[in-house]
């Protein structure tokens, strides 16, 4: 299963923060979690074939195993404290659930 997470920074963020808080803490720390195959962050550049900006700054991928066992672990206090500063940073970040067909 995939989550897959577009979301842009709030008025006012720098992005060399956001950027140095998800390298240091957020990747690292979500990536540690049992039920994460593999966790990503990804900067926006553009869209294809045009010139036009991507109406998003930043794409997470996040491949887990089972949403039971993920949600468990992203609910626990230790999991929380680590990622309460992505609120700070993210402007009503959306997250979309995904299956392989």
């Amino acid at each position: 299963m995939r989550i897959i997470v577009i979301f842009n920074l709030k008025d006012g963020v720098s992005a060399a923060d956001y950027e140095a808080w998800a390298k240091k803490d957020d990747i690292p720390g979500v990536n540690r979690l049992g039920s994460v195959e593999k966790f990503t962050v990804h900067k926006a550049t553009g869209v294809l074939g045009s010139d036009a900006a991507s109406p998003y700054q930043y794409v997470e991928v996040l491949d887990i195993q089972g949403m039971d066992p993920f949600l468990a672990e992203i609910s626990t206090e230790e999991f929380q404290a680590m990622a309460a500063p992505f609120q700070d940073y993210a402007d009503n970040p959306q997250f979309i659930l995904t299956e392989d067909l």
